[in-house]
């Protein structure tokens, strides 16, 4: 009778919207202490609020203006609460807090976990480990050469666009310099993690060997444009965890070909591990890269990395150390060029510091010049490549805890957004819109606002590669600036669509070589 009585139910014409009720009110109602909380319709019912945001590319734009409009508390999701107070950052990402990366991240899996997507705190800590030593200062120094020597074939091949290229009616040469960002970032790091360059800055082209396995035939995909649509659908599929595995089977084409993508960024990786482990160029190598110190790595057993986790781990390097440098190059390129007065100081700066004759200067002659780093500071900050808050759960065996006044229960999920963070004028002052790497001058830098710049996260989750970054960084910008002139050909502003990262969708320069002493 109770069986009869349930169909009976399910076939009424109410049962759709009463189950649809049901799935989007119960979470709702489940989450009783999180009802003070403002958010945007319907973020507070369902977690496809988000997940659109998401697949329009938008999100950072979609939360901060959510602040703008509800203030430092913000439901976006019916268990998830951003958070833009910067008080809170140490709180929800600083060492010993316990709280752990969320769901969102199983969307980044492929090979298998890495260093990034582990949510594990015990196999963090000894990935961590293992990987860490990649990073000491002696590694850093000795991975340089490899930066150097890319730069300077981007170098040569900018010279050979000026002089074969220039429009003789303006005494500029037309590229998106996006594009040539993007070869050399992602040259620097194939070097770097895999032993190679790829070759994008030879061909002027974007494209990589995917192999399935290390034994199959090659394939050929474009590895720019192969990062950006596994960021996106990636990012996207966070919001619904759930769903990944169904995702191919959408009628809309983004999903498809997003986990497509995925496939071929971890073919990417198994192609370039498995030319690296051939035993011809195990015996002859002598190379002192990313991959080289991963292989030497030891947990506190004294394992090394299997075939897999090796793999997994340059992978990881690949992602973090490729359109995360290509995306601030651009950015900064622009806010620069669109700021008056701006290159003039870098240059002099540059030309100060650099001995004559010098065309692609060392780390060791730009590290100490303050105005290089006050104009990446900037750029990070601004342009916020990493604009999205991270998301972090309290543990279920964790204590309530107290943020801005409001009282969260273990199983939250709360996140602090660095655009908004980045963004805010009550940290930054009425200017915070504005292009200022005077800001970061010490005399002029505050405490608060130094607490508040997380372009690399912060705490035991922070980027492992930020040093690398920043030389890298910092030697492309004293070398762009010492060796070219540019002006912004495009009418308007530099457009950018975010998937993990906030990128750039191109950036429409005239170059032309300019003479130094």
């Amino acid at each position: 009778m109770a069986h009869s009585t349930l169909l009976s139910c399910l076939l009424t014409p109410y049962a759709v919207p009463v189950l649809l009720a049901a799935y989007f009110v119960l979470p709702y109602l489940s989450q009783a202490h999180l009802f003070a909380i403002p958010s945007p319709f319907p973020a507070a019912f369902t977690n496809l609020w988000l997940f659109y945001q998401c697949r329009r590319g938008r999100r950072f734009t979609a939360v901060h203006h959510a602040h703008q409009k509800y203030g430092k508390l913000v439901r976006i999701q019916p268990n998830h609460v951003s958070v833009a107070d910067d008080a809170a950052i140490q709180v929800i990402y600083g060492h010993g807090n316990g709280f752990l990366k969320t769901e969102y991240y199983d969307a980044f899996v492929s090979i298998r976990r890495g260093l990034f997507n582990t949510r594990d705190r015990n196999e963090h800590t000894r990935k961590r480990k293992t990987v860490s030593h990649t990073f000491s200062a002696k590694s850093i120094g000795q991975f340089e050469q490899y930066i150097h020597s890319n730069i300077e074939l981007f170098v040569k091949q900018l010279n050979t666009i000026c002089q074969n290229q220039t429009d003789p009616r303006t005494g500029y040469a037309s590229i998106d310099a996006l594009n040539w960002f993007n070869y050399l970032a992602f040259d620097i790091i194939g070097d770097l993690a895999f032993g190679a360059p790829f070759g994008m800055l030879a061909k002027g082209k974007d494209f990589a060997e995917v192999r399935k396995t290390p034994d199959s035939p090659p394939t050929y995909a474009p590895a720019i444009e192969v990062l950006n649509r596994r960021g996106e659908v990636s990012a996207t599929l966070g919001c619904l965890p759930w769903l990944k595995p169904y995702a191919s089977y959408l009628p809309d084409s983004f999903f498809s070909k997003g986990l497509e993508a995925v496939s071929n960024l971890a073919g990417i990786a198994i192609a370039r591990v498995n030319e690296r482990l051939k035993p011809e160029a195990l015996e002859n190598n002598t190379r002192v890269d990313l991959l080289a110190r991963l292989m030497e790595g030891k947990d506190e057993t004294g394992a090394t990395m299997g075939r897999e986790e090796l793999t997994a781990e340059a992978l990881t390097q690949l992602i973090a150390g490729s359109d995360t440098t290509s995306n601030t190059s651009c950015a900064m390129l622009y806010w620069v060029l669109r700021t008056p007065g701006v290159v003039q100081k870098l240059q002099k700066a540059i030309d100060d510091a650099v001995p004559a004759g010098i065309d692609v200067p060392t780390h060791a002659m730009l590290k100490d010049i303050p105005y290089i780093q006050y104009v990446l500071q900037e750029t990070m900050r601004i342009h916020s490549t990493s604009s999205l808050g991270l998301p972090r759960q309290i543990p279920f065996s964790g204590s309530p805890i107290e943020i801005c006044g409001h009282t969260f229960k273990p199983g939250d999920i709360i996140s602090v957004p660095a655009y908004t963070i980045h963004h805010s004028a009550e940290i930054w002052g009425p200017d915070v819109e504005a292009f200022v790497p005077e800001r970061w001058a010490p005399e002029r830098l505050t405490t608060r606002q130094k607490a508040a710049f997380i372009p690399f996260s912060t705490g035991p989750r922070s980027c492992v590669g930020r040093n690398v970054a920043e030389m890298e960084l910092t030697n492309i910008v004293g070398t762009v600036f010492r060796n070219f002139e540019f002006v912004i050909e495009q009418k308007h502003a530099m457009e950018t669509r975010e998937g993990f990262l906030r990128k750039p969708l191109g950036l429409n320069v005239g170059v032309k070589r300019r003479q130094h002493a």
